[in-house]
């Protein structure tokens, strides 16, 4: 289990240009359900002013120690000094003084809460109301880059679940970075799992349910950008899929990150896996996937049926078959019954990895599990 920095209570979207903002900030685990019963460390900073946020950043000070009992405390945070009427400021809160996640394998970097920024906050008169998205900042391991590159990640304030970064989109996003940056062979000898991830040819590569964010698809063409030429004719093909209220966030998120994409954006495309297929994949010019990628797909055990659906849908639909990856938290034993349904479809999976959550004493403690498909058995 990861826990998360946010706000139960937003800053607000504009406000005066003296004084101070009055926020809520929570730790608690990826739903939002869960409370971190540890004491910790809260420090803020401020970014800005906005466009220019990395020009200026105030010293990080300690804004409180969290404590479990106090969750819903409303605090005040002082404005930046010297900030003038006009211009925009983002607020940082931080565990531990950097306000970036390393997902280069580091273990320790999902031993405390992740770090959260607000959006820009506006001096002045502007318009009313509280903030409904934050933003994380994840580094990325590219090779032939000197410095990890930044990946932008826009999440909702909301208690939509699936406009949040989850566990297991983090954990898979993770393993993707160490294998990549380690070229280790992926346990259980799935040679041919390794060969698509990070080929130098172009692939294919569908991501069902993306939590409304992309996180994973996003990693995952950044990190291929980098491996495969630039000159290549056939580009990679990564298509994201959600349903449509997620698809705004979605398409923020490919475009923040548009920078680290030279061999072709992730595809933003509705998919409802109680409906057929998208036309996309009904068309003369169907892309043949190489692999399915899926991050927390398996809390909602209603939604079995449908997901095992779309998956034959999706397997059948061309002569080769892909490989599927799936990035697992359980949170309830029926979850499993996933399995038994794969098995039905043919699909069999195995475990090649994990990533582990906090471990100590007062933390509680999971895993994110990755599977890869063993082999799929004509029916």
């Amino acid at each position: 289990m990861y826990f998360y920095l946010s706000f139960l209570r937003p800053p607000p979207q504009n406000t005066s240009p003296t004084g101070f903002i009055s926020i809520t900030p929570q730790i608690a685990n990826d739903l939002r359900t869960e409370l971190c019963d540890a004491t910790q460390d809260i420090y803020y900073t401020w970014f800005g002013p906005i466009p220019n946020d990395n020009s200026l950043s105030t010293p990080r000070m300690k804004l409180t120690t969290w404590r479990p009992s106090g969750a819903y405390k409303e605090l005040r945070v002082p404005l930046p000094r010297g900030a003038r009427a006009g211009q925009s400021w983002r607020l940082g809160l931080t565990c531990t003084g950097g306000f970036t996640v390393g997902l280069d394998g580091d273990a320790d970097a999902f031993h405390a809460p992740l770090p959260v920024l607000s959006m820009p906050i506006l001096l002045g008169v502007g318009a009313a109301g509280k903030q409904e998205q934050v933003e994380r900042i994840y580094t990325l391991p590219l090779l032939g880059v000197p410095d990890a590159r930044a990946m932008r990640i826009r999440e909702q304030t909301s208690f939509d679940l699936d406009k949040k970064v989850w566990d297991s989109g983090v954990g898979l996003s993770s393993w993707l970075c160490d294998i990549y940056k380690e070229r280790a062979d992926i346990p259980g000898g799935s040679r041919e799992l390794g060969r698509i991830l990070f080929s130098h040819k172009a692939g294919n590569v569908l991501e069902l349910g993306s939590c409304g964010n992309g996180i994973v698809s996003t990693t995952l063409a950044a990190l291929r950008s980098s491996i495969v030429p630039e000159d290549l004719t056939i580009r990679d093909r990564i298509i994201t899929t959600d349903l449509p209220s997620a698809m705004p966030l979605l398409h923020h998120n490919i475009s923040a990150n548009r920078a680290l994409f030279t061999n072709g954006a992730p595809e933003a495309l509705i998919l409802d896996w109680d409906d057929e297929l998208p036309a996309l994949f009904h068309a003369a010019e169907s892309p043949s996937l190489d692999l399915i990628i899926m991050a927390d797909v398996t809390y909602n055990t209603t939604s079995f049926p449908a997901l095992i659906r779309t998956l034959f849908r999706l397997i059948t639909a061309d002569a080769k078959s892909p490989l599927i990856l799936l990035g697992y938290k359980e949170r309830d034993a029926a979850e499993r019954t996933l399995w038994d349904l794969a098995r039905e479809i043919g699909v069999s999976f195995y475990r090649i990895g994990e990533r582990t959550g906090r471990e100590e004493r007062r933390w509680k403690f999971g895993w994110v599990r990755l599977y890869g498909m063993r082999e799929r058995k004509l029916l």
